[in-house]
């Protein structure tokens, strides 16, 4: 079983252009997202609607939760600076962001053994929980203990990540941060998602799980100039160059 994941696209429709280009030349049986397709640019819509036309499911990141409750402006009444991103998310895709689940789980069993993956956004406590590669192992595995995970998928710092721990029985437990799509924050400029393979021996080790990032260049000055060209601060075209 080969799972594309990948999350934090942020309204970047040229970094997601290149992700599914990318994503669509591969050997792929599921792929899901977690989460935060709008915030920081100016295709939210375009996003979501392909997102819908390739029916991903998807989880619900904290930039699109803010959607819900917002005001409603018209072209001539959209807020400048940082709220635009979501002032220009029109009706329907409203409607999408706000249904979306906070959780996604998948259970295999592969030969008797069982595999609990747990796809969350920032964590299965928080929407805005950040989960970091040394965030203490011990909260870490009491987080899988309550979400019987053996492994959790994340998103939301940006900053990929594969990380082994190991329980009070010896079992490993995956935690795993998918990267941005769209907004990088690791000094990499290149997009990011993460293949899963999930199968008995994936990685010739007698591991179930098997872990690759795959990087990707797009045109990061068209993302920019579609910031500094609209209301939004021009501070969010400076953190796409610099990746931060």
């Amino acid at each position: 079983m080969k799972i594309a994941l990948f999350s934090d696209i942020h309204a970047n429709l040229p970094a997601f252009r290149e992700m599914l280009a990318d994503l669509d030349s591969r050997p792929v049986d599921a792929v899901y997202c977690l989460g935060d397709l709008v915030g920081y640019n100016v295709w939210p819509n375009e996003i979501i609607a392909e997102m819908q036309r390739r029916k991903i499911p998807t989880i619900a990141g904290n930039h699109d939760a803010k959607v819900i409750g917002l005001k409603t402006l018209d072209d001539n009444l959209r807020e400048p600076g940082k709220k635009y991103a979501y002032h220009i998310i029109n009706g329907s895709g409203r409607r999408y962001l706000s249904t979306l689940p906070a959780h996604i789980r998948l259970e295999y069993l592969l030969d008797g053994k069982p595999l609990n993956i747990v796809l969350a956004h920032g964590s299965t406590r928080s929407i805005d929980e950040y989960v970091l590669i040394d965030t203490d192992e011990t909260y870490v595995l009491e987080l899988m203990r309550e979400a019987n995970a053996d492994v959790l998928c994340i998103g939301h710092s940006h900053k990929p990540y594969h990380r082994v721990v190991v329980d009070g029985q010896g079992k490993k437990k995956h935690i795993i941060n998918t990267g941005s799509v769209g907004k990088p924050k690791d000094g990499n400029p290149k997009g990011c998602y993460v293949f899963l393979t999930v199968e008995p021996h994936a990685t010739g080790n007698g591991d179930l799980l098997g872990v690759e990032f795959i990087r990707f260049d797009y045109d990061i000055e068209k993302a920019v100039k579609a910031i500094e060209d609209s209301p939004l601060p021009n501070e969010f075209a400076d953190m796409l160059r610099q990746a931060r």
